[in-house]
Formats: C-alpha cells, sequence, structure tokens
C-alpha cells in the first residue's frame, strides 16, 4: 500500500493530496502523541519495529508480490498512538531503503495509521469479549478492513490525482482481497493469543478458561 511519490507529485491535484495527507497525519500524529503515556512507550515501540520489519518482507502471492502490514492488530493495541508508530516506521525505511518516499510520507502514513485507528473503535469492544469466537471473529475483522480501508485510502488518492491512474486504483483494491484475509487470520489469532497470555494489551480480561465436560459412565 505504500504510494510512491513520483505518482503523486507529478499532477497538480496529486501535489495537492500530498499537503492534505500530510497535515492529516500531522493532525493524527498530535492527538496519538498526546494520547500516549509513558508506561505505553515500550508497547509503541515494539509494534513500531514488527510494523518495520514486516513491511519490508515481500511474499510471492500468486502473479503479484505482497506483504503483511499489521495495521489492524496496531489500531487494537495502540489506538491513536498507531499514527506516531505508523509515521516513525515508514520515515525509517523511506531514509534507508527508499520504500515510498519523503514527500509522500504523509500520505501513506494516513494510508495505514487511518484505518488503524478506525478498527480501534469499530472491533475494539469485540476484542474484549469474554467469548473467544466473537474475539476471533474481532480480530479478523480488524485485521481484514484495515487492509481493505487503506486499499481505499490509496486508490481514493490515485483517483484523485488523474484520470491516468484510475485504471490502477481499481486494480489496488482488487489485488488486496485476498491478501486482507489472510492478514484477518493471523490478526485474529494473535488477538486470541493476547488475550489469553497478556490481555492488558487490549485493556481486557483474561479469556475464561475452556471448560471440559468429563463422560461418567
Amino acid at each position: 500500500m505504500h504510494l510512491e511519490e513520483a505518482i503523486l507529485a507529478g499532477t497538480q491535484h496529486g501535489r495537492e493530496i500530498l499537503v492534505a495527507g500530510g497535515l492529516l497525519a500531522a493532525a493524527g500524529t498530535a492527538v496519538g502523541l498526546r494520547k500516549t503515556d509513558y508506561e505505553r512507550v515500550p508497547q509503541v515501540a515494539v509494534l513500531t519495529a514488527a510494523f518495520f520489519v514486516v513491511s519490508l518482507i515481500h511474499l510471492q502471492l500468486g502473479p503479484a508480490k505482497w506483504h503483511f502490514v499489521l495495521t489492524g492488530l496496531m489500531g487494537l493495541v495502540l489506538g491513536w498512538a498507531a499514527f506516531p508508530a505508523v509515521l516513525v516506521a515508514l520515515a525509517l525505511q523511506a531514509a534507508f531503503f527508499s520504500v515510498g518516499g519523503l514527500m509522500v510520507l504523509g500520505v501513506n502514513t494516513l494510508v495505514m495509521a487511518g484505518p488503524a485507528v478506525a478498527c480501534y473503535y469499530l472491533f475494539g469492544p469485540t476484542v474484549r469479549s469474554r467469548f473467544e469466537p466473537v474475539v476471533f471473529g474481532g480480530g479478523f475483522a480488524a485485521g481484514a478492513a484495515a487492509v481493505m480501508l487503506g486499499a481505499l485510502l490509496a486508490a481514493t488518492a490515485l483517483f484523485a490525482a488523474g484520470k491516468s491512474y484510475e485504471v490502477f486504483a481499481g486494480v489496488i483494491v482488487v489485488a488486496h482481497l485476498l491478501p486482507a484475509a489472510i492478514e484477518g487470520l493471523v490478526t485474529a489469532s494473535v488477538v486470541v493469543l493476547l488475550r489469553k497470555v497478556r490481555p492488558e494489551l487490549l485493556d481486557a480480561r483474561p479469556l475464561p478458561p475452556v471448560r471440559q465436560e468429563t463422560a461418567h459412565g
């Protein structure tokens, strides 16, 4: 879902999107920093590192390459703090590996952190349920929705940048359908594990143990 700066910088509307994305990302980052307690800084650092690493590992999925983003998980754990976490990770990728670019840093941050915050509000209550199937479903929805919402935001930016990018915008959305499902399964599995071993990361209680009924002869 990384957008390259050369694409948006090539048109007048694209340059306007770069400015708007930068301003919105800055606002989201400011809110995230204000809402981040000192005790949560290690959590932000760990997920920033995880996002940085997994988004650099590309996997072959049919004819296209794809990578995990974990933005749904970041949103569930960090909330608004996902904005500074994503911003730092993307800035490091742009500086060290020329991924995306510094000019498009704001837009890419908005594309990935915006859906993360949305999933925090949409599915946060669900993953705090006391029923494991509901927790799994909420985790799956958060992981999949974060990917698809990010793809839609990226596609919208390309569509608004100019007619020459309209076809590519549609391809982005379709190409993320299968990755969204895979990301949903991974996120759901991690969320269930967190509810069992570190439920405080999700502001939840441990999942109750599964009752095993014994047969009486």
